[in-house]
Order: structure tokens, then sequence, then C-alpha cells
């Protein structure tokens, strides 16, 4: 199974960034949402972020939003989310879940981490649970083998940077601005400042999300950061396609273009 720990040593080794995508559990489909992971992990991208499907997501824009209803819609249930971590792990891609406290909490802390574990996952992005909260969902991740991504952002104080990357294992999570996700027409200038703010606390991989749209701006994100994080652009191209196989052929172009730009700075 490949770690965050091997995705991002070797990435260190090739001197270029991580590209991580990200895409809902049962969007557009059940089997499709398992087939347009394959399809970005073959065009370059080297982790694969599975969202859970929630009904409240505070952190998510418009465009995740939609297809996160769609999937909804299509009846997806966290068995279905554990089912396609499965799927996306055998193509040999390092595959967490993103998800909101609530789920968990309710399915249970030790049983989702075990469960995750089964299926090949490798950990879990948990954008609303906080540094004062998490000891149970630590442990238990811990205990499953799984591991942990909390979230800074540009309004963190170094205490508050300090508390949440003594609470990540995998890589932390740096949003790259205040607000929801969504590709923008360029990066917000704050994000470098908080990768290398977030560096003098932790040796962990730090990782940008939130609005990054085009191979030129990965590139760019990929001259300071390990890690370039991408989710509402390739959703985008899913949801503008005709058709399954139409979309998922246009999202691998655009993580080609992506996986060019994080490898740039070689």
């Amino acid at each position: 199974m490949t770690t965050l720990h091997t995705v991002f040593a070797k990435a260190k080794v090739d001197n270029r960034a991580a590209l991580v995508g990200y895409l809902p559990a049962g969007f557009p489909t059940k089997a499709g949402a398992v087939e347009a992971a394959a399809a970005l992990v073959d065009a370059g991208c080297d982790v694969i972020e599975i969202g859970l499907p929630y009904s409240d997501p505070l952190m998510d824009g418009p465009t995740i939003q939609d297809a996160v209803h769609r999937s909804l819609v299509n009846g997806t249930r966290i068995a279905d989310v554990f089912r396609t971590v499965e799927g996306v792990a055998a193509t040999g891609a390092a595959t967490l879940v993103m998800t909101y406290w609530n789920p968990v909490d309710r399915y249970g802390a030790e049983r989702f981490a075990r469960d995750l574990a089964s299926a090949g996952g490798v950990g879990t992005i948990t954008p609303d649970l906080t540094p004062e909260e998490s000891g149970p969902w630590r442990a238990a991740s811990s205990a499953a083998g799984i591991d942990t991504v909390f979230l800074v952002a540009p309004s963190s104080t170094e205490e508050r940077i300090k508390a949440v990357v003594d609470c990540c294992t995998g890589f932390v999570y740096a949003a790259s601005l205040m607000g929801v996700t969504g590709a923008r027409e360029s990066v917000n200038v704050a994000a470098e400042d908080l990768v290398a703010r977030t560096r003098a606390h932790t040796e962990l991989p730090v990782c940008v999300g939130l609005g990054v749209g085009t191979g030129a701006q990965a590139g760019e994100v990929a001259r300071y950061a390990d890690g370039v994080i991408v989710g509402s652009a390739f959703i985008r191209r899913l949801l503008d396609a005709p058709d399954e196989a139409a979309g998922r052929a246009a999202a691998a172009d655009l993580a080609r273009d992506m996986a060019a730009g994080v490898r740039s700075r070689a």
C-alpha cells in the first residue's frame, strides 16, 4: 500500500511537489467516482482525497456542493465511501477520506478508522474538527494505522498553527484563503507566507489547497509547497461534460496539465 510518507519522500527526491486530487464518493455515479479518480491517477495525481458526502458542507463552494448534492441523490452512504476508497487504493495511489466530523462521530470513531484502514485508506482530512476535540479521533486513527490531517489558515496565529500541526501525522493542509473551496483567477498571495509560518513548527509536508485551477497555478504553488491540492477544477470538468466518459477525459487532461505544473520546479 502506498503511504503518504512514501509519496512525499518520492516527490522530494524528484524535486517536485505532489499532486493531490479531490473527488466526492458517488459522483458522478458510485462506479463513476472510482473511474474518474483512476483517470486522475493515470494522468499524474499522487494522492486522491475521497469526499464523504454531507448535507451541511460548511467549507465547500458551489461546485463541490453541486457534486455532493448529486452524490447524495444517488444514495451514497458511508459504506459506498469505503468501497470507493478500496477501488481507488487499488490503483496504487495513496487514498484519504475528507470528511466533516459529524458522520464519523455518528458512525463511531474507532469503527470508522478500522473500516477505512481495511478498505486501504491511509488517512483522513477533517476540516471542522478542532485540535481541542481531536484526542479520541487521533487515538482511533493511531490504533488503526492511518494518518490525520488538519487545516491551518491565513488567519491562524502562531499558537494555533502549533496546536494544529501537533495533531497532524500525514501532512498539514494549508488553506490558501479564508472562504470556501473553488478554483479562482489566482492563488492568494498569503499562501506562501502561511506555508513558511507552518514549516517553522513542523517537518511534516505542507500542502496548499483552495483556489488552484490551472497547471500554471499548480506550478506557482509547487515552488513553495510540498503538495498542491485540486478539487473544484476537476469536478467542474466532470459537471460540464456531456457524459461520464467525456468528463473523465476532460478531468484527466487537466490533471496532466497540473502534473506538469508541479514538476516545473524540477
